[in-house]
C-alpha cells in the first residue's frame, strides 16, 4: 500500500482522522506519560500527538517505508530524538520498557483473536504498575481482517490484569481506555472534591 501512497489512509489530512487523535489524546488519564509503546505507527501522524503527552515514544511498523515516513515527519517537527523506531509487529515480543502507555490504535483486528489474546497474556504482566493501555478501532467489518473493531477492544477489556476506565463509541470507532492498577476515575486520582 505504502508502494501507491505515502499516506495511504489519509491520516495526515482527513477530518476523521484528526478528530479521532484528538478524541484518542484527550481520553488519556495522565497528563503525561514516561515512556509510551505504539506498535502500527504508519505514517507517524499519532506518533507525533503522543510526543506532546510522552517524554519518549517506541514505535513500530512492519513496513520500512512508513517508518522512514515516520522518521521524516518527527525530525521535521523537531522531535526526532524522543522516538525510537523500530520494525516489528504487534505479535512480536513488544521492546523493552518499561511502559507506562500502550497505544493499540489500528493494529489488533489484523490479529487472529487466539493470537490477540496470547500477546496480551504475555504482555500486559510486563508493564509498569498504573499504565494505561488505549485501544482504538475501526468498528465495520473489513474482508481481509479478522476481527472488527469491537472484538478487538471486546478482547483487550477481558485480559486479565486490565481495568476498564472509560471510552468513546460512535458508529465508526471504539475507543477504551485501560489501566493495570484499577478503574479509579481520572477525578478520583486527581484529588477533585467529590469524586470517590
Amino acid at each position: 500500500m505504502y508502494a501507491q501512497a505515502g499516506d495511504p489512509w489519509r491520516l495526515e489530512d482527513r477530518w476523521y482522522e484528526r478528530r479521532k487523535y484528538d478524541i484518542t489524546t484527550a481520553l488519556l488519564p495522565f497528563a503525561r506519560y514516561r515512556h509510551a509503546f505504539e506498535p502500527g505507527c504508519s505514517v507517524g501522524v499519532l506518533t507525533q500527538r503522543l510526543v506532546g503527552r510522552c517524554d519518549h515514544v517506541t514505535s513500530t511498523d512492519v513496513s520500512v517505508v512508513a517508518l522512514d515516513a515516520t522518521s521524516r515527519r518527527l525530525h521535521d517537527a523537531r522531535v526526532r530524538d524522543r522516538v525510537t523506531l523500530l520494525r516489528g509487529s504487534l505479535d512480536q515480543p513488544w521492546p523493552t520498557g518499561p511502559f507506562d502507555l500502550v497505544v493499540l490504535s489500528e493494529v489488533c483486528y489484523y490479529l487472529q483473536p487466539a493470537r490477540l489474546r496470547e500477546v496480551l497474556e504475555r504482555e500486559v504482566p510486563r508493564l509498569r504498575p498504573a499504565a494505561t493501555v488505549l485501544a482504538a478501532h475501526w468498528r465495520h467489518d473489513v474482508a481481509d481482517y479478522p476481527m472488527n473493531g469491537d472484538e478487538a477492544n471486546d478482547i483487550i477489556g477481558a485480559a486479565e490484569g486490565l481495568h476498564h476506565l472509560g471510552g468513546y463509541r460512535d458508529a465508526d470507532v471504539v475507543i477504551d481506555v485501560f489501566d493495570t492498577a484499577g478503574a479509579l476515575s481520572v477525578a478520583a486520582r486527581t484529588a477533585v472534591p467529590g469524586a470517590q
